[in-house]
């Protein structure tokens, strides 16, 4: 194979191995990988690589949130981060990222800006945050009940430990939100109920099994609370409601609500339970028969 031969392939593997590292790279970890710098500036004439600042390169098809946060020299972080990983974040309106605290200039257009101190060390090259750092920002970043439903998302999730969190230097707000959070929420929907029906004196327990099926609450003794998410069609909707059935005949009291009313319209939900409980809707019967 002549020398175009061996150049192209050389191309093909620093493209491949960019793509490997997430499609935006520093160049010195490239160079650490082995490949030179004639072999970058090549590439980039080629058009296979972009520069994307001083010591960084990308694919053309690189996304698009790592390349903006690589220009800034910032990582992706709070919100942001724990969408990308994929837990429950009831509102995103702009990149949120994490920058040095030296980095007095640095300017990232149309992003929230966050400059704490991170509890675990960043590593120069990342572009990505922890998800410790995340979950610490996102605790004083966010509305105390939107943070804490990210927060049982990544219990949930197994993204964190509880007790390794709690051995970091939270700051309060993420000490605060660590020794509320459940793991139990399957939901960030499911967040919102404890702390804001906590008030009413009765015992609310998360992911009670009933019937050979998980509720989402069990209020009292008998008041059953389901949320209803995005999924709850086609034939998880008949399930759910044949497990409604079970549970009515069972002699318990199903409240079902839906994503709008949780978020818009919480005022109707909290209305529906205190009104079930002033019956006495969540107390155990006469004569009826518990069965989980």
């Amino acid at each position: 194979m002549g020398e175009p031969g061996l150049q192209a392939r050389g191309a093909q593997n620093l493209a491949s191995r960019v793509r490997a590292d997430g499609g935006v790279v520093p160049v010195r970890a490239l160079q650490r990988a082995g490949f030179s710098r004639h072999q970058l500036d090549r590439a980039v004439a080629q058009g296979v690589l972009w520069r994307v600042r001083k010591g960084w390169v990308a694919r053309p098809d690189a996304d698009p949130e790592l390349l903006a946060a690589a220009r800034a020299g910032v990582v992706l972080s709070c919100i942001t981060l724990a969408r990308r990983r994929g837990l429950w974040v009831l509102d995103l309106d702009r990149p949120h990222v994490a920058a040095p605290a030296h980095a007095g200039g640095l300017r990232a257009s149309g992003a929230t800006v966050h400059w704490a101190k991170p509890v675990v060390p960043r590593h120069p090259d990342a572009l990505l945050d922890s998800i410790e750092n995340a979950l610490v920002l996102v605790a004083g970043c966010q509305p105390y009940e939107s943070a804490l439903a990210v927060w049982e998302s990544a219990l949930n999730s197994h993204l964190i430990d509880r007790s390794q969190m709690g051995r970091m230097p939270l700051p309060p707000a993420a000490r605060k939100i660590l020794s509320a959070a459940s793991p139990y929420s399957d939901s960030g929907l499911e967040s919102f109920v404890v702390p804001r029906l906590s008030w009413l004196g009765v015992a609310i327990v998360p992911q009670v099994w009933i019937a050979g099926h998980r509720v989402d609450f069990l209020i009292g003794d008998r008041l059953v609370l389901q949320i209803d998410g995005g999924h709850h069609v086609g034939a998880q909707r008949t399930s759910d409601i044949s497990h409604d059935a079970r549970l009515t005949l069972m002699g318990y009291h199903v409240i079902r609500v839906g994503y709008r009313q949780m978020v818009d319209e919480w005022h109707t939900v909290q209305d529906l339970v205190m009104r079930a409980v002033a019956q006495g809707l969540h107390r155990e019967r006469p004569g009826a028969t518990r069965r989980f």
